[in-house]
């Protein structure tokens, strides 16, 4: 059984899921948002996309009982390169002996530098410039980032990485209040996106946008701050929102 903190026995936790992915790289996310004043019934809504009609379900749970995600397993299409080999040609024709110049050999060109995939805090901080863009849209004010709730985020994505499983609660039966408040944030209300297989920020929000639990959560005009997390193998993505008392 989760842990939970007395608060949220009058606080309404809201839940949802959505299954948004391309052939072969399944990609999916879970919602959650405490609010004061409400009860504690708590929605998951799950849906799929895929190239065929697939059926959608919903689940009603109370909030006690959290239902784990299942990771799927994504195997990316391998796209094979075709080799080229090079074959010499010999020319033919009459051969002339010449005096051979001496040459001097060309400085080595320098090796190119490769660049670096994204790191995590460059593509976390894409995230959050995706998020305030967001907020405009509707009248928001920009969100902060929060180092406690960057801490609590990214030892969450970390957490579901390490065991491949998509949730809100965590390995050790946390839920997202009780991270954000080991972390040593004070909150009078706070909310969880969660998501895993997105390669970039900019596929995770898209897909976020397209969910009503995330995307409330996005755009949720009363908080004020936000931690984002993101751990490998398998891109475990993690927004933590708060309002801090």
């Amino acid at each position: 059984m989760a842990k939970h903190r007395k608060t949220q026995h009058y606080r309404r936790i809201v839940v949802a899921a959505v299954a948004i992915g391309t052939v072969g790289v399944p990609s999916v996310a879970l919602a959650c948002s405490d609010w004061p004043y409400g009860g504690t019934d708590r929605a998951d809504v799950a849906s799929t996309s895929t190239p065929h009609p697939s059926e959608h379900h919903g689940h009603r749970h109370h909030h006690r009982h959290h239902r784990n995600g299942h990771p799927h397993t994504a195997t990316p299409q391998a796209t094979a390169s075709p080799t080229h080999r090079a074959t010499a040609h010999p020319s033919t024709g009459t051969k002339t002996t010449a005096p051979k110049p001496r040459t001097t050999p060309a400085p080595s060109a320098p090796t190119p530098t490769p660049t670096p995939a994204a790191t995590a805090s460059s593509a976390t901080a894409r995230v959050v410039q995706l998020v305030n863009a967001e907020r405009a849209k509707v009248g928001c004010h920009p969100l902060t980032v929060n180092a406690e709730l960057t801490k609590a985020a990214q030892a969450h994505s970390a957490d579901m990485a390490a065991h491949q499983n998509m949730s809100h609660t965590g390995s050790d039966g946390s839920s997202p209040g009780d991270r954000i408040t080991r972390a040593g944030y004070s909150w009078s209300a706070y909310g969880e996106n969660v998501a895993y297989g997105y390669a970039t920020p900019e596929q995770v929000m898209n897909g976020w946008m397209n969910s009503p639990g995330h995307r409330a959560n996005i755009l949720n005009c009363s908080y004020k701050e936000i931690g984002v997390g993101l751990a490998q193998p398998g891109s475990y993505w993690t927004q933590d929102f708060g309002t801090a008392r």
